[in-house]
């Protein structure tokens, strides 16, 4: 359920900047689903700053743009040492650029984008969170995956089946870095086994 009070429309002009850049790596569908998912971390911790998270997370992988689709596959999604391919850090350091570009002509002040490209440099590869804005954006960065669209675009990346995937999915529930995350985490990969029948197949 999200706040009703939340004015999601004055990141309305990001979103058609950044669109074109949605088309690597189906972050068309990605990005669309952790921005609602880090709507309900926000509505969970008021105290977080709801537009340095909105645009981070709306942001944060437009990166992979600028890579070769059969390298994001092949060097940023197996083995595993995964998260610190090389792959993974250039899709972060794009994605500061491209950011900072969006934002820029966008009309946003200069200290909202620095916050913003701060959590996007590292968001996959850096270790630990800074901050609450982070693990907000790390957690809807990694909700997705929990839901039936999350599978079934995620097993084709990871070459499993979504049963497969579901099963990768329950070590993954203790990663979220926030309490509420956790719980989503938990309710929607329960939801997500019961809608693909993963009980049966």
């Amino acid at each position: 359920m999200l706040d009703k009070s939340a004015d999601l429309s004055r990141y309305d002009p990001v979103w058609r900047a950044a669109e074109p850049y949605m088309r690597a790596r189906k972050n068309d569908v990605h990005i669309p689903l952790s921005f609602i998912w880090a709507q309900r971390l926000l509505d969970e911790y008021p105290q977080a700053d709801r537009d340095v998270c909105s645009l981070a997370i709306l942001l944060h992988d437009i990166g992979w743009y600028a890579i070769d689709m059969e390298d994001i596959i092949e060097k940023g999604f197996s083995g595993p040492n995964m998260l610190q391919s090389d792959v993974r850090y250039l899709h972060e350091a794009e994605g500061v650029r491209m950011a900072t570009e969006v934002l820029r002509a966008t009309g946003w002040s200069e200290a909202v984008i620095a916050q913003v490209c701060e959590i996007i440099d590292g968001h996959d590869t850096r270790t630990e969170p800074r901050h609450l804005n982070d693990r907000i954006v790390r957690d809807a960065d990694k909700l997705w995956r929990f839901s039936v669209t999350g599978v079934a675009v995620a097993c084709e990346w990871f070459k499993t089946t979504p049963h497969g995937y579901a099963e990768r999915l329950e070590s993954q529930k203790t990663q979220l870095e926030t309490e509420a995350g956790g719980r989503m985490a938990v309710s929607e990969l329960a939801a997500t086994r019961k809608a693909l029948m993963l009980h049966v197949i």
